[in-house]
């Protein structure tokens, strides 16, 4: 019996040793993994240097921004960047595709969208544990001792415009314009960086470079992150009248079709389409509540943040449990009710929000809103958009074409 006894507790002990090891092992790992580099042919220089940081254990907020462009994602970005708890980056996956689409020679290929979609998992992981080094595989030309001038739309982020990060002349509590921010602040230090995100409880990321929710499950399901989507969508005329405006030369068979009222024969209709069956296949995941989404997904449309700012701002930050701190709520009241030629940049952020939720239905003409409905009536009955029956409908601002819908996020 004695014998007995001390076996288990030898047992125990063994145990306890084996899972002390394991747990050593794994907080002394950075969350960057290299596979994804090594499908894409780079060098896999910093998966061996550079700090390692532990284990997510003060369970900071990490939030992706899910939409695709001309979709309001620059305004839903900002709801985070003014936030001065939050570590706000704007699209760092720009520099993974910048970086990886020279390299594929058979276009946009299942193998080429696993290899770009691993690629940019590792690098969100990396991102959402402040590693920034791990970023230097793909800036092109690489950084010098971890300090760079080429870092996509910096003057977006608040955090890196402004001290420490920042040094620039002046008042200690002056917040830098984005253009302002890359002539003044000059080479961004990684380093500093790093820490300034370290210092912050939340990191929150936006991109238009990842199709849909599923893509994002691996990345959900890391017990290392305590990642939130929100998962903005926008009516899809109102993409395609946004984006004909912005990219005009891609989008010229639109202004082509919409200037001379006759539908070119080599019209690109996936670049409506496309945003089409993205929206759909995520959200149709999201509807669903699949267990590995439970508290982790929100789905916010556009049409209601630019009705009701304030309130859907409430409810975002409502979501993620975090307090909603008052220099957003004071941006929100500047930036919802401006006069929107003050915003010159594409991709500025002031403007009347009601407003310009409802500006596509007199961009576009009647017979590209009637091939749009067609082409997407799954999606926009999905999402509570309603068809325009008539030219006179579509131009009549009293008629509204969003149903009243409430997108409860999924807790």
């Amino acid at each position: 019996m004695q014998c007995s006894w001390k076996a288990v507790l030898l047992l125990a002990l063994a145990s306890i040793a084996i899972q002390y090891t394991a747990i050593r092992t794994f907080t002394a790992k950075s969350f960057h993994t290299c596979p994804g580099l090594a499908e894409a042919g780079l060098a896999e220089r910093l998966c061996e240097e550079g700090p390692t940081f532990a284990y997510n254990l003060s369970r900071k907020t990490h939030i992706l921004i899910l939409a695709t462009t001309r979709s309001g994602s620059s305004f839903v970005g900002q709801l985070f960047n003014q936030h001065l708890d939050v570590f706000y980056l704007f699209e760092p996956l720009y520099h993974v595709q910048n970086t990886l689409i020279p390299r594929f020679t058979q276009g946009k290929s299942p193998a080429d969208r696993r290899v770009m979609l691993g690629a940019s998992r590792d690098l969100l992981r990396s991102l959402y544990d402040c590693d920034l080094y791990f970023l230097e595989n793909y800036i092109k030309p690489p950084p010098v001792n971890h300090t760079t001038d080429r870092i996509f739309r910096r003057g977006a982020s608040r955090v890196l415009c402004s001290r420490p990060v920042c040094d620039p002349p002046g008042s200690p509590d002056l917040v830098l314009e984005e253009g302002d921010c890359v002539r003044k602040c000059g080479l961004l230090n990684l380093t500093v960086a790093a820490e300034a995100c370290r210092e912050r409880s939340h990191v929150a990321i936006k991109t238009v470079r990842v199709p849909e929710v599923n893509d994002l499950r691996a990345l959900v399901e890391d017990p290392r992150l305590n990642l939130k989507v929100i998962q903005l969508v926008r009516d899809p005329r109102g993409i395609l009248a946004s984006r004909s405006e912005t990219f005009r030369d891609t989008y010229r068979l639109w202004r082509l079709w919409y200037g001379t009222g006759r539908k070119p024969y080599n019209l690109d209709v996936t670049q409506l389409t496309t945003v089409c069956e993205d929206f759909s296949n995520s959200v149709s995941t999201g509807l669903m509540r699949p267990p590995w989404l439970k508290g982790k997904y929100m789905l916010v449309r556009y049409e209601d943040l630019a009705r009701n700012p304030m309130k859907k701002t409430e409810e975002i930050y409502g979501f993620l449990g975090i307090p909603l701190d008052s220099h957003v709520a004071r941006w929100i009241q500047n930036n919802t009710r401006g006069d929107p030629t003050l915003g010159k940049h594409k991709y500025g952020t002031v403007r009347n929000s009601a407003a310009t939720a409802e500006k596509w239905r007199f961009r576009l003409s009647y017979d590209i809103v009637a091939f749009a409905q067609n082409a997407c009536q799954r999606v926009l009955a999905q999402l509570g958009y309603k068809m325009a029956m008539s030219e006179e409908e579509l131009k009549n601002p009293s008629v509204s074409l969003v149903e009243e819908r409430d997108f409860r996020p999924f807790s």
